[in-house]
């Protein structure tokens, strides 16, 4: 039994390392920067989110998921979610990225005044 438990050990190890495919390589790469779409017009981006959001059926407040492998294990575990299961974790870190710089950027709401001013004073009138 002992030997068993090495020798599953080992296997996955050596499965896991091989060339960036271990589960947890796999998943971080679905949490992207939400500065590449700080360059994107609001309108664009919303318009972006909501299509890929429609494609992969994903809410538009998608976010990336992350397993949680038993004993430690996640750098050595291969990574053995499906292709559809993939991408539609990449396609959640893609809208949430998006989310994040519409968020940050205030898309969507009303422009707020740049200028602070006074209030206009009423007129008076010579005191009589």
């Amino acid at each position: 039994m002992r030997w068993n438990m090495v020798a599953l050990a080992s296997c996955l190890m050596v499965a896991g390392c091989v060339g960036g495919t271990s589960m947890a390589e796999r998943q971080d790469e679905a949490v992207q920067s939400s500065l590449q779409y700080d360059d994107v017009p609001c309108d664009q981006l919303v318009a972006q989110r909501n299509q890929v959001a429609q494609q992969y059926n994903l809410p538009i407040t998608a976010k990336p998921n992350f397993s949680n492998p038993a004993m430690g294990f996640g750098p050595f575990m291969p990574d053995m979610r499906s292709k559809a299961k993939r991408d539609s974790d990449k396609a959640s870190g893609e809208i949430d990225a998006m989310s994040r710089s519409i968020d940050r950027r205030d898309c969507g709401k009303p422009k707020k005044k740049d200028k602070f001013a006074l209030p206009a004073s009423k007129p008076t009138s010579p005191a009589q």
